[in-house]
């Protein structure tokens, strides 16, 4: 096995490898809380959710392990869970089956596009403004839906559509304790900050009645059968349906090759040109993921920025993959606990992770007006519109299109004007009120 992973290569070892898995778990092990707490809002029940997000996570990460090579995890995405539960379902109105339809159609274009190397192509058509504003952007929705979970933000009358909530109700106190100590808890750089500071609010929220605590913490895994194959791919394929699939697939798209040249770069696995030797090979693995995470019953999949943290430790081979599946597996038996998360308690980890996100936003370049307003239109849309689909495609039409008009033209890459005009579709056929 050693020979396989080439740790002689690397300079690493079964114990560096496996202690940069148990990092990596720790770091993203939230995703196995919030990503069912969030799509519950959609109808899919939380317990077999839960299945669905550790078996996805453990196929996709198992993938990258052993075909692949690389240290990188995969799981649901953030950001693509949250547009499908509060825009597809809540907004739109499509039941949460057609959603995950559009979610498989999105896979199955992946894979077709890896194994023709298209998508490598488009990849570098996205220039790095608009990729750094659909960070930011999801960044800010999540945490919006986070401060609005835990009830600290509230809807509010015409005029003045949000207000403060209550910070006397006992949800509200436990939500702003719990993200304290998670960011006292990532300060202090302990490993898995979040995923105790969660359920450190969690513990609380039971001993003070604040919500009910389960009969037990350990059991055998919800049944999956509720959710598992059941996408609608007649909706999801019909014509009103295209913004949300091309949504997904940008959404996913971007998130991808963001990540794994990111993660790449600190692992020094990028070549003298800055590119990732056999780049398909783990945008296959990703494909195939987000294929069977609809089948599963949960959203799209993809690596996850948090494998840096296992990089950090010393992981440089698919081993830390199989680390990661592994713990993820087992996870499966702590259902009870897990799904008793409240809303307070996750809804902080939400306005976390956002706090992460918003970092890019240094990284624009705020002194090109051709580069500003097509990001500032993507954050802002993504957020006030609460739907990521309507600021990406925002930002990827105003793009070419402000270059243009600037007499600018010979600076849009070709894939960018295919990927504005698939982004026209969607205003065509979006169901407006």
């Amino acid at each position: 096995m050693k020979r396989y992973f080439e740790f002689d290569r690397h300079g690493t070892s079964y114990r560096q490898e496996t202690l940069a898995g148990i990092t990596t778990f720790l770091t993203m092990a939230y995703i196995i809380i919030v990503n069912p707490a969030i799509l519950e809002a959609a109808g899919i029940p939380r317990g077999p959710s839960m299945v669905a997000t550790i078996l996805s996570a453990a196929f996709g990460t198992v993938l990258m392990g052993l075909y692949a090579r690389r240290p990188f995890a995969i799981a649901p995405y953030m950001g693509e869970n949250a547009f499908i539960a509060f825009t597809v379902v809540k907004v739109m109105g499509y039941p949460w089956q057609a959603a995950l339809g559009a979610v498989f159609v999105a896979g199955v274009l992946f894979m077709l596009l890896t194994v023709c190397k298209v998508r490598s192509w488009l990849a570098a058509s996205l220039p790095q403004s608009l990729k750094f504003s659909f960070a930011v952007g999801i960044g800010m929705f999540l945490t919006f839906i986070g401060l609005n979970e835990t009830g600290i933000v509230r809807l509010g009358v015409p005029g003045a559509p949000v207000t403060l909530g209550n910070l006397a109700d006992p949800r509200c106190l436990l939500a702003i304790f719990g993200f304290f100590a998670i960011a006292l808890l990532m300060i202090r750089r302990v490993p898995g900050a979040i995923v105790i500071g969660a359920l450190v609010t969690t513990v609380l929220s039971f001993l003070f009645n604040v919500s009910a605590a389960p009969d037990r913490w350990v059991s055998l895994p919800p049944d999956p059968r509720p959710i598992l194959l059941q996408i609608d791919l007649r909706t999801a394929l019909s014509a009103g349906f295209l913004p949300v699939v091309l949504t997904i697939f940008v959404m996913a798209f971007v998130d991808t090759v963001g990540t794994l040249i990111g993660l790449s770069a600190r692992a020094g696995l990028l070549d003298e040109n800055g590119n990732l030797p056999d780049i398909e090979k783990p945008m296959l693995a990703d494909a195939l993921a987000t294929t069977a995470a609809p089948l599963l019953g949960t959203t799209t999949t993809g690596a996850y920025i948090e494998s840096a943290a296992g990089i950090e430790e010393g992981g440089r081979t698919g081993f830390t993959s199989l680390v990661v599946a592994v713990l993820f597996l087992m996870a499966l038996f702590l259902a009870p606990l897990l799904t008793a998360v409240p809303p307070h308690a996750y809804g902080s980890v939400l306005v976390v992770i956002g706090s992460f996100m918003i970092a890019p936003v240094t990284r624009i370049d705020f002194r090109d007006q051709t580069e500003l307003i097509p990001a500032f239109l993507t954050i802002s849309l993504i957020s006030f519109t609460y739907n990521v689909g309507v600021g990406m495609t925002a930002g990827i039409i105003a793009y070419p299109l402000l270059k243009l008009l600037a007499g600018r033209a010979r600076e849009v890459p070709g894939g960018l004007w295919i990927l504005a005009l698939l982004s026209l579709s969607f205003y065509v056929f979006y169901p407006y009120p």
